[in-house]
C-alpha cells in the first residue's frame, strides 16, 4: 500500500478532512486511532471539531505507516510508537537534537513567499503585523542553526 502522501503545507491548524487527505487515510479512521493511541489528542473546538497541528500530522503518517506499510496490528503500532516516544526522549536526555522530519516541513522559497503574501495562518491585529523580510530572515537562521546541529559537522 506503499503510496506517496502530498507534502504538508505550512500552517497552524489541520481540519479532520485535511489530515485525512494527507495521510490518506479516511476521517472515521481517525477518530477511530483517536481511541487506540493516547498521544493522538487533537485541539477539539465547537461541535467538538478536530483541529489537528503539524506534529500530529506527522504521528498520523508514522501510525498509518506502521498500520499500513509495516504491517503491525494496533496493538503492536501502540508499542512500537511508545518505544519511539521514548527513544526521543532518551535521546533529547543524553543532549542530542532530533533532527528527523525536517524534511516534511521544507518548502521552497517562492512557495513560501507566495503563502506568506497570501497571510496564510498569520497572526493578525494592530500590535501584531508580520514583516516578510523578518520571517524569511528567520527562516534562514533556523536552517542554519539545523545545520551546525546535524551529526558529523
Amino acid at each position: 500500500m506503499e503510496k506517496t502522501l502530498p507534502p504538508i503545507p505550512v500552517k497552524r491548524y489541520f481540519t479532520i478532512g485535511e489530515v485525512g487527505e494527507l495521510c490518506g487515510v479516511k476521517p472515521h479512521v481517525l477518530r477511530y486511532w483517536e481511541q487506540e493511541f493516547t498521544q493522538l489528542r487533537p485541539m477539539k473546538r465547537r461541535g467538538n471539531r478536530r483541529y489537528y497541528q503539524h506534529h500530529e500530522v506527522l504521528m498520523i503518517r508514522r501510525i498509518r505507516d506502521l498500520l499500513y506499510d509495516q504491517g503491525f496490528t494496533i496493538s503492536g503500532a501502540r508499542n512500537k510508537l511508545q518505544e519511539m516516544v521514548q527513544s526521543e526522549r532518551d535521546r533529547r536526555k543524553a543532549g542530542e537534537v532530533p533532527l528527523e522530519g525536517m524534511e516534511a516541513v521544507e518548502i521552497d522559497q517562492e512557495e513560501f513567499e507566495a503563502a506568506l503574501k497570501e497571510g496564510a495562518d498569520l497572526p493578525h491585529g494592530p500590535d501584531r503585523t508580520v514583516d516578510l523580510s523578518q520571517l524569511l530572515n528567520l527562516r534562514r537562521e533556523l536552517y542554519e542553526i539545523r545545520e551546525l546541529l546535524s551529526p558529523g559537522h
